[in-house]
């Protein structure tokens, strides 16, 4: 199993935090977001992730050396950020031949079992399969609506009226057939571009017994590490 961990962004919401520091190299429970990444990914079978980078790439290179366990890491730099539909569109070669891959957006804090995911990928037989989550502020999300049995029957990015509270969690399998839906121009983003194409064909997963938090600004990423440690101490 090979999945992409889409680590690009500039992280600009957490400045000044990512003035000197990638997003995914902060720290959360003493170790980074990073790491928590790899290391679920591991639990869920992965052996093989592409991670892109763009920011302060050097740090996240110099730390990956230094990971003593898996998975095996691929680092791509992007001197252009090409967008996570992008990124998956030109690195098409790293999962040729898999019939089904994982694509997961760094910058959440979750303790999602990857396997799960991956399960209910293979259940479902759809090209994609999605994570959602109930969302405080639907506005600020892509919002999903499904029906009873879980298909993906509508998608809007950041609705100012949504039609419902379920968002995307950045957590994503997907079968090969979802290189088709991805254009040419720049930058090509999975929620913007992507999703939208897949209603009526994707599956959803709900994640509402798991902790998960967007740790995109200051106050996010403080509230992330009280409660992750309050999670590992109770």
């Amino acid at each position: 199993m090979k999945a992409f961990l889409l680590a690009a962004g500039l992280g600009t919401r957490l400045r000044p935090i990512t003035d000197t520091l990638p997003k995914s190299m902060v720290e959360i429970g003493g170790e980074p977001l990073l790491d928590i990444w790899l290391d679920a990914l591991a639990a869920a079978g992965v052996t093989d992730v592409l991670i892109n980078l763009h920011h302060l790439p050097h740090l996240v290179r110099k730390h990956v050396e230094n990971r003593e366990h898996g998975p095996v890491v691929h680092l791509t730099e992007e001197p252009e950020l090409l967008g996570s539909a992008g990124t998956l569109a030109a690195n098409r070669a790293f999962v040729a031949g898999e019939e089904m891959f994982l694509a997961i957006n760094a910058d959440n804090l979750t303790d999602v079992d990857l396997g799960a995911l991956i399960d209910a990928h293979r259940a479902g037989g759809a090209v994609a399969t999605l994570s959602l989550f109930h969302a405080p502020n639907p506005s600020a999300c892509g919002i999903a609506e499904v029906d009873d049995s879980g298909r993906l029957i509508g998608f809007e990015e950041k609705p100012q009226h949504p039609k419902s509270d379920l968002a995307n969690a950045g957590m994503y399998a997907f079968g090969p057939q979802v290189f088709d839906l991805i254009g040419t121009s720049k930058p090509q983003d999975i929620g913007t571009h992507v999703i939208p194409q897949l209603v009526g064909l994707a599956h959803t997963m709900p994640i509402d017994r798991h902790y998960f938090i967007d740790i995109g600004t200051p106050a996010a990423l403080e509230q992330a590490r009280a409660e992750w440690k309050g999670r590992s101490t109770t």
